[in-house]
Order: C-alpha cells, then sequence, then structure tokens
C-alpha cells in the first residue's frame, strides 16, 4: 500500500525519507524532500519519483532520465 495523506502536512520543513520499492517511509516529518537533480522541494504528497538504489528523490520522470542516463535526454 502506498503512503496516502489526508491533506499537506502540518510539520514544516524537509523531512527524511527512507526509500522502499513502490513505497516509501518518513524517518523524520516534515512537508517535503529535495530532487536531487533539480533540488526543488517535492511536497510528500506529491511524491512519485525516486531511487532505491541511491535513495534520493526525483521531482519529474525528466530528472530521474538525467540522473540515471546523463546526456539521453534532449533540450527543446
Amino acid at each position: 500500500m502506498l503512503n496516502r495523506f489526508s491533506g499537506p502536512s502540518q510539520m514544516p520543513g524537509e523531512a527524511e525519507v527512507k526509500y522502499l520499492d513502490g513505497d516509501f517511509r518518513v524517518v523524520r516529518p516534515g512537508a517535503f524532500v529535495r530532487c536531487a537533480v533539480t533540488n526543488v522541494p517535492i511536497p510528500l504528497e506529491e511524491l512519485k519519483y525516486w531511487s532505491v538504489e541511491l535513495q534520493e528523490a526525483y521531482a519529474t520522470p525528466e530528472a530521474v532520465l538525467q540522473r540515471h542516463a546523463p546526456g539521453r535526454l534532449k533540450e527543446v
């Protein structure tokens, strides 16, 4: 079962998260995590992309590609 939230986190600041296969566990409560590629904050309720192996989050599918296949993402 994926983490589900009733709304935005009441805890301000950055969360510490353990990324698992198909799910994640909040280790230290917070409102967001940061994208490992772009450094933009990702609200926990919007977190969809992460790497279990690298234990990092990504804001977009493009950020995932940039991390795992640098140089393969073409600029438009």
